[in-house]
């Protein structure tokens, strides 16, 4: 009986969120299957157990697995692969001036596609030499105001505001006027 009530109490969110991820209102599901709206909205608040009939229109029309639907253990596997918590984030103080730079990307995109989310105090920078031929950064200011340049061209931009540039030549990051926060994408092609 327990288990019962474990699947039943799963089936109504899971029958929602599959009529949600159609796009479907619950008039075109009940016209789809056949089931009326009144009792498909029943079903989807677990007020109401559906018969095996029931559930399978409603399958049918959602275009899910019936299994599925019935599983305890489906959804039981987290999608999410891996998490890094703050403080377990590596951070490199050593590279340019006045910044902390946190490392977002995993270590086995170093060289092709690494993010780093970095914190500029009052007249901090970050001057970096030329990279590898074809190599781009996506710059967006998170909080205060920054000057990118590239190739000796600068321009200014403040939070919110995105910079794409070349970074195959001389490239920098300034904070002149107070700290500020960025998050930078740099692209290997």
């Amino acid at each position: 009986m327990n288990q019962q009530n474990d699947i039943m109490s799963q089936l109504a969110p899971r029958l929602k969120d599959a009529r949600k991820s159609k796009g479907l209102s619950l008039d075109q599901v009940a016209k789809l299957s056949g089931v009326s709206r009144s009792m498909l909205s029943q079903i989807e608040r677990g007020e109401s157990s559906p018969t095996v009939a029931t559930l399978w229109n409603l399958t049918r029309a959602l275009q899910v697995d019936f299994a599925g639907l019935l599983d305890s253990s489906a959804g039981s596997e987290s999608p999410i692969a891996e998490v890094m918590r703050s403080d377990r984030t590596p951070t490199i103080d050593s590279q340019g001036d006045g910044c902390r730079i946190r490392i977002l990307s995993p270590p086995d995109q170093a060289g092709r596609h690494e993010v780093y989310d970095i914190a500029f105090k009052k007249g901090g920078a970050l001057i970096s030499d030329p990279h590898r031929p074809g190599c781009r950064e996506h710059l967006t200011v998170l909080d205060g105001a920054v000057c990118a340049e590239s190739d000796g061209v600068p321009v200014d931009l403040a939070a919110g505001d995105t910079a794409r540039y070349a970074a195959d030549r001389s490239h920098a990051i300034r904070a002149k006027t107070g700290a500020a926060r960025v998050l930078l994408i740099v692209e290997n092609s």
